[in-house]
């Protein structure tokens, strides 16, 4: 069956449903009158660029092969990758809950983009399920909420009921997979490359696996979509996952419980990572960057043990205040004669009284600003000769802000990493997983496709609005699906370019 797209010229009605809506209106002389009666449209039109996507990059399928299906080939409507896709692209276009795939289900375009024969679902072998061409939330409860340890028994250890849910993660896989994907991105070895290690909350739900009581967070942490069940419990529990990012790129993903501090684990995270970066790359050079939340004395030693270099925020306290007490002092003089912000940089070696094995290089920012003094303290293993002391903080330290701080802001904002509302922490973490695969899709898209236009440093929210949300018509004939894009959509010139851009192949996961 071929694929058609073409601007939509002329509405067509298909079977109305309905009467006119409400109180009919009056629109300067004519009448206003709603109805449900335009057919197959979608609000997703742009997921043929998903789609396309998909196809040079394989990005999904490989995701899905880290999983094991134990469901009979003969008795299954919707195949593994088909599930894993829908799961992946409905993320990308906005859909965080499962419930949202009963509705979704009925959505051609969706079924366009996962390459299905019967986009309208017609040839379903129940009756009641014609016309919903795609899985719905319960098909999808079996392949989350499978257990880690099922190992294709038919029935359930415990009750000796059928067991439903088959579909079995392998989470070494995966995350060797986000790894795979990063390193093939780059293509020929850099001569440097920052990891970005950090940490974030992750509101619960309820009483779910792994609940606990974060101190830190419960007066700081603002919640930017409330959600009606997140006032079921107070914001200051939640899990605390770990991320570890290379530039824009997602290398690892961990969920964790928030009962310990945030870098706990992260050398166990870090070396098969850097294990398998070195095996690609041997003659990289590694510099492993953080907030002071990893400034931990394990971390530190692991790091110069390895040959990594590493620059991490550190706490301030009574002897580092006390240590640029000439410098808070020049910085407050100069604020005086210039009413501007003032700072003064300096460096030292220092050692704390009993965690540190050794002393280590500190580089101190004396600041003064309108609301008082503000110092700040970074300790690194690189020597001035390599970064002085203000590139080293402004330069180095202070890029930050944007990897990886916006990233999780995108994951969890734009990809609904906090979506962690199942009852056990293996499966919220299966969603986590999901939602990291969504982010570097369309990671790949704005590397990719989308370089050099004005989307090439849009979030992925923003990549969502304006490319992947057409509205569009569908029309399903013998030969042919028809997708009639909107033409009043602003981004047409866009779109074409990226779609023609995917058509040629020229990108690499």
């Amino acid at each position: 069956m071929g694929l058609v797209i073409t601007p939509l010229q002329t509405s067509r009605q298909f079977n109305p449903l309905v009467q006119p809506l409400g109180t009919l209106q009056k629109l300067g002389g004519r009448e206003l009158v709603w109805r449900f009666d335009g057919g197959d449209i979608t609000s997703d039109g742009g997921a043929l660029v998903l789609k396309k996507l998909e196809e040079r990059t394989g990005i999904v399928r490989r995701f899905a092969a880290c999983f094991e299906d134990y469901r009979s080939v003969k008795q299954i409507e919707h195949p593994l990758l088909d599930l894993i896709m829908q799961r992946v692209f409905g993320l990308a276009l906005g859909y965080e809950d499962l419930n949202d795939h009963d509705e979704l289900r009925r959505d051609p375009m969706l079924a366009v983009a996962l390459g299905k024969d019967d986009v309208k679902g017609e040839q379903r072998r129940r009756k009641q399920d014609r016309g919903k061409a795609l899985a719905g939330k319960s098909t999808f409860n079996r392949l989350e909420l499978t257990s880690p340890d099922y190992d294709g028994s038919p029935r359930q250890k415990e009750a000796n009921k059928p067991e439903t849910k088959k579909i079995v993660a392998d989470p070494e896989s995966i995350d060797a997979l986000l790894v795979d994907l990063f390193l093939e991105a780059r293509g020929q070895a850099p001569e440097q490359i920052i990891l970005d290690v950090d940490a974030t909350d992750d509101l619960i739900y309820g009483k779910q696996e792994g609940r606990f009581y974060h101190g830190y967070y419960k007066e700081v942490t603002f919640c930017f979509r409330i959600l009606p069940e997140r006032w079921l419990c107070p914001k200051d529990y939640c899990y605390l996952p770990l991320y570890v990012f290379c530039g824009e790129q997602l290398l690892c993903s961990r969920l964790r419980r928030s009962n310990t501090e945030a870098s706990a684990d992260s050398v166990e995270e870090l070396e098969p990572l850097v294990a398998r970066i070195r095996q690609c790359w041997p003659a990289v050079k590694i510099w492993l960057r953080g907030d002071s939340g990893f400034c931990r004395e394990n971390l530190m030693a692991w790091c110069e043990s390895e040959g990594i270099d590493y620059v991490f925020g550190l706490a301030q306290n009574a002897r580092l205040k006390k240590q640029i007490e000439a410098q808070m002092t020049q910085a407050a003089e100069q604020y005086q004669q210039t009413q501007a912000a003032a700072r003064v940089f300096t460096e030292f070696l220092y050692a704390t009284e009993k965690t540190w094995s050794r002393e280590r290089r500190v580089v101190a920012k004396a600041e003064q600003l309108d609301k008082g003094a503000n110092p700040r303290f970074v300790v690194t293993s690189l020597s001035a000769e390599q970064k002085p002391a203000q590139e080293l903080y402004e330069k180095v330290y202070c890029a930050r802000g944007e990897c990886p701080e916006n990233r999780i802001k995108e994951q969890q904002l734009d990809l609904f990493a906090d979506r962690t509302s199942t009852g056990k922490m293996w499966s919220n973490q299966l969603r986590l997983y999901f939602s990291s695969i969504g982010y570097v899709l369309l990671q790949t898209l704005r590397r990719t496709a989308l370089a050099g236009t004005e989307l090439e440093k849009a979030q992925c929210g923003t990549i969502r609005l304006k490319l992947l949300k057409i509205g569009a018509q569908i029309r399903v004939t013998v030969r042919k699906v028809w997708v009639s894009l909107s033409e009043s959509y602003p981004y047409a010139t866009l779109f074409a370019r990226v779609l023609a851009h995917l058509e040629a192949g020229c990108i690499s996961p």
